[in-house]
């Protein structure tokens, strides 16, 4: 199903209120300016900061 264009039009990073990108494969929420990645489980974005990955620790980033 995916998640709602109209719900990652006002989703924003919880640490920095920036903009969030949709990754490639649409499993989950970037923030370029925290280099967080918050995942996404069965279509529902889990935008809490303690349990974003930081995309460093990221295999093949």
């Amino acid at each position: 199903m995916g998640i709602d264009k109209q719900l990652l039009d006002i989703l924003a990073c919880p640490k920095c209120k920036g903009d969030l990108k949709l990754t490639a494969k649409e499993d989950g929420l970037v923030c370029g300016a925290c280099r967080l990645l918050y995942e996404i489980k069965d279509d529902i974005p889990i935008m809490l900061i303690e349990e974003a990955k930081r995309l460093d620790e990221q295999p093949g980033s």
